[in-house]
Protein backbone atom coordinates (compact mmCIF):
# COMPACT_ATOMS: atom_id res chain seq x y z
CA UNK A 1 0.00 0.00 0.00
CA UNK A 2 1.45 3.34 -1.10
CA UNK A 3 2.14 5.92 1.57
CA UNK A 4 -0.36 8.76 1.64
CA UNK A 5 0.80 12.30 1.14
CA UNK A 6 0.66 14.65 4.14
CA UNK A 7 -1.93 16.87 2.38
CA UNK A 8 -4.31 13.90 1.91
CA UNK A 9 -4.05 12.89 5.57
CA UNK A 10 -4.77 16.46 6.70
CA UNK A 11 -7.85 16.63 4.45
CA UNK A 12 -9.19 13.33 5.81
CA UNK A 13 -8.69 14.29 9.46
CA UNK A 14 -11.90 15.40 11.24
CA UNK A 15 -12.09 19.12 11.90
CA UNK A 16 -11.31 20.07 15.49
CA UNK A 17 -14.30 21.76 17.13
CA UNK A 18 -13.66 25.13 18.70
CA UNK A 19 -13.78 24.72 22.49
CA UNK A 20 -15.63 27.44 24.38
CA UNK A 21 -13.54 29.04 27.13
CA UNK A 22 -16.44 29.27 29.62
CA UNK A 23 -17.31 25.58 29.10
CA UNK A 24 -13.64 24.67 29.70
CA UNK A 25 -13.54 26.93 32.77
CA UNK A 26 -16.65 25.20 34.16
CA UNK A 27 -15.19 21.70 33.88
CA UNK A 28 -11.66 22.60 35.03
CA UNK A 29 -12.25 25.25 37.72
CA UNK A 30 -15.93 25.80 38.61
CA UNK A 31 -17.04 22.17 39.09
CA UNK A 32 -14.12 21.26 41.43
CA UNK A 33 -14.67 24.50 43.40
CA UNK A 34 -18.38 23.71 43.82
CA UNK A 35 -17.60 20.14 44.94
CA UNK A 36 -15.30 21.53 47.63
CA UNK A 37 -17.70 24.31 48.73
CA UNK A 38 -20.83 22.15 49.06
CA UNK A 39 -19.15 18.79 49.94
CA UNK A 40 -20.77 16.79 47.13
CA UNK A 41 -20.07 13.06 47.27
CA UNK A 42 -20.39 12.62 43.49
CA UNK A 43 -19.53 14.69 40.42
CA UNK A 44 -23.10 14.14 39.21
CA UNK A 45 -24.40 16.29 42.10
CA UNK A 46 -22.52 19.38 40.90
CA UNK A 47 -25.02 21.90 39.47
CA UNK A 48 -24.64 22.68 35.79
CA UNK A 49 -26.25 24.92 33.20
CA UNK A 50 -28.88 22.86 31.37
CA UNK A 51 -30.34 25.32 28.84
CA UNK A 52 -30.88 29.02 28.13
CA UNK A 53 -34.25 30.23 26.84
CA UNK A 54 -34.72 33.55 25.03
CA UNK A 55 -38.31 34.80 24.86
CA UNK A 56 -39.52 37.93 23.04
CA UNK A 57 -43.14 39.08 23.37
CA UNK A 58 -44.63 41.56 20.93
CA UNK A 59 -47.76 43.54 21.67
CA UNK A 60 -47.60 45.74 18.57
CA UNK A 61 -48.15 43.00 15.99
CA UNK A 62 -51.73 44.18 15.43
CA UNK A 63 -50.51 47.54 14.11
CA UNK A 64 -47.59 46.15 12.08
CA UNK A 65 -47.51 42.51 10.94
CA UNK A 66 -43.99 42.93 9.51
CA UNK A 67 -42.59 43.69 12.98
CA UNK A 68 -42.87 39.99 13.98
CA UNK A 69 -40.67 38.97 11.05
CA UNK A 70 -38.08 41.68 11.86
CA UNK A 71 -38.03 40.83 15.58
CA UNK A 72 -37.72 37.09 14.87
CA UNK A 73 -34.74 37.73 12.56
CA UNK A 74 -33.05 39.84 15.27
CA UNK A 75 -33.59 37.09 17.87
CA UNK A 76 -32.13 34.52 15.45
CA UNK A 77 -29.05 36.74 14.85
CA UNK A 78 -28.49 37.09 18.61
CA UNK A 79 -28.99 33.39 19.39
CA UNK A 80 -27.40 31.93 16.26
CA UNK A 81 -30.31 29.51 15.96
CA UNK A 82 -33.73 29.50 14.28
CA UNK A 83 -36.48 31.03 16.44
CA UNK A 84 -39.86 29.44 17.10
CA UNK A 85 -42.90 31.72 16.66
CA UNK A 86 -45.20 31.52 19.70
CA UNK A 87 -48.99 31.73 19.41
CA UNK A 88 -51.81 32.70 21.78
CA UNK A 89 -53.41 29.70 23.52
CA UNK A 90 -56.78 31.39 24.05
CA UNK A 91 -58.66 34.52 22.99
CA UNK A 92 -58.64 37.60 25.26
CA UNK A 93 -61.05 40.33 24.13
CA UNK A 94 -59.49 43.08 26.29
CA UNK A 95 -56.14 42.63 24.56
CA UNK A 96 -57.74 42.11 21.09
CA UNK A 97 -56.16 38.67 21.07
CA UNK A 98 -57.43 35.68 19.13
CA UNK A 99 -56.56 31.99 19.56
CA UNK A 100 -53.48 30.87 17.57
CA UNK A 101 -52.52 34.47 16.78
CA UNK A 102 -48.75 35.02 16.53
CA UNK A 103 -47.61 36.97 19.60
CA UNK A 104 -43.87 36.43 19.97
CA UNK A 105 -40.77 34.34 19.36
CA UNK A 106 -38.54 32.09 21.45
CA UNK A 107 -35.26 30.20 21.19
CA UNK A 108 -33.96 27.38 23.42
CA UNK A 109 -30.17 27.00 23.46
CA UNK A 110 -28.34 23.86 24.58
CA UNK A 111 -24.80 22.50 24.30
CA UNK A 112 -22.09 24.57 22.60
CA UNK A 113 -24.52 27.27 21.39
CA UNK A 114 -25.67 27.77 24.98
CA UNK A 115 -22.09 28.20 26.22
CA UNK A 116 -21.23 30.56 23.33
CA UNK A 117 -24.28 32.71 24.08
CA UNK A 118 -23.47 32.78 27.82
CA UNK A 119 -19.88 33.86 27.06
CA UNK A 120 -21.08 36.58 24.67
CA UNK A 121 -23.64 37.84 27.20
CA UNK A 122 -21.27 38.26 30.15
CA UNK A 123 -18.19 39.33 28.12
CA UNK A 124 -19.64 41.66 25.48
CA UNK A 125 -23.37 42.43 25.88
CA UNK A 126 -23.79 43.24 29.62
CA UNK A 127 -20.76 45.60 29.76
CA UNK A 128 -22.48 47.61 26.96
CA UNK A 129 -25.59 48.27 29.09
CA UNK A 130 -25.91 51.93 29.98
CA UNK A 131 -25.25 52.67 33.70
CA UNK A 132 -24.73 48.97 34.42
CA UNK A 133 -24.34 48.29 38.15
CA UNK A 134 -24.54 44.52 38.16
CA UNK A 135 -27.33 41.93 38.01
CA UNK A 136 -29.83 41.43 40.80
CA UNK A 137 -29.37 38.37 42.99
CA UNK A 138 -33.15 38.32 43.72
CA UNK A 139 -34.16 36.95 40.31
CA UNK A 140 -33.79 33.28 41.28
CA UNK A 141 -36.99 31.22 41.35
CA UNK A 142 -36.28 29.08 44.44
CA UNK A 143 -35.23 26.04 42.37
CA UNK A 144 -31.87 27.29 41.09
CA UNK A 145 -33.10 28.90 37.87
CA UNK A 146 -32.33 32.54 37.02
CA UNK A 147 -34.34 35.03 34.94
CA UNK A 148 -32.99 38.19 33.38
CA UNK A 149 -34.67 40.94 31.36
CA UNK A 150 -32.86 42.74 28.53
CA UNK A 151 -34.31 46.18 27.72
CA UNK A 152 -32.53 46.75 24.39
CA UNK A 153 -31.41 44.24 21.77
CA UNK A 154 -28.76 46.80 20.72
CA UNK A 155 -26.32 45.61 23.40
CA UNK A 156 -25.57 42.56 21.23
CA UNK A 157 -22.88 43.10 18.56
CA UNK A 158 -24.90 41.31 15.83
CA UNK A 159 -27.57 44.03 15.81
CA UNK A 160 -26.83 47.10 13.66
CA UNK A 161 -28.33 50.31 15.09
CA UNK A 162 -29.36 51.73 11.71
CA UNK A 163 -31.15 48.53 10.61
CA UNK A 164 -33.51 48.00 13.55
CA UNK A 165 -37.20 48.84 13.25
CA UNK A 166 -37.81 49.37 16.97
CA UNK A 167 -35.90 49.01 20.25
CA UNK A 168 -37.15 45.77 21.79
CA UNK A 169 -36.41 43.83 24.92
CA UNK A 170 -36.59 40.13 25.69
CA UNK A 171 -36.32 37.72 28.60
CA UNK A 172 -33.47 35.29 29.21
CA UNK A 173 -34.02 32.30 31.49
CA UNK A 174 -31.08 30.19 32.71
CA UNK A 175 -32.21 26.67 33.65
CA UNK A 176 -29.81 24.79 35.94
CA UNK A 177 -29.72 21.41 37.69
CA UNK A 178 -29.07 23.11 41.06
CA UNK A 179 -31.40 22.18 43.92
CA UNK A 180 -31.15 25.55 45.72
CA UNK A 181 -30.66 29.19 44.75
CA UNK A 182 -27.49 29.36 46.82
CA UNK A 183 -25.81 26.62 44.75
CA UNK A 184 -26.89 28.21 41.47
CA UNK A 185 -25.78 31.68 42.60
CA UNK A 186 -22.32 30.37 43.50
CA UNK A 187 -22.05 28.55 40.16
CA UNK A 188 -22.95 31.70 38.18
CA UNK A 189 -20.59 33.81 40.30
CA UNK A 190 -17.70 31.44 39.56
CA UNK A 191 -18.60 31.49 35.85
CA UNK A 192 -18.15 35.28 35.87
CA UNK A 193 -21.75 36.54 35.96
CA UNK A 194 -21.57 40.16 37.19
CA UNK A 195 -23.90 40.23 40.20
CA UNK A 196 -24.42 43.55 41.99
CA UNK A 197 -22.76 43.99 45.37
CA UNK A 198 -25.19 43.63 48.28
Amino acid sequence: MAKKKVEEVVQEAPSVKEVNRVKTMYSEEVAPALMKAFNYSSVMEVPKLEKITLNMRMGDIKENAKSLQMATQELEQIAGQKALVTRAKKSVANFKLRTKQEIGAMVTLRGDRMWNFFDKLISIALPRVRDFRGLSTKSFDGRGNYALGIKEQLIFPEIAYDQIEKVRGFDICFVTTAKTDEEAREMFRLLGMPFAAK
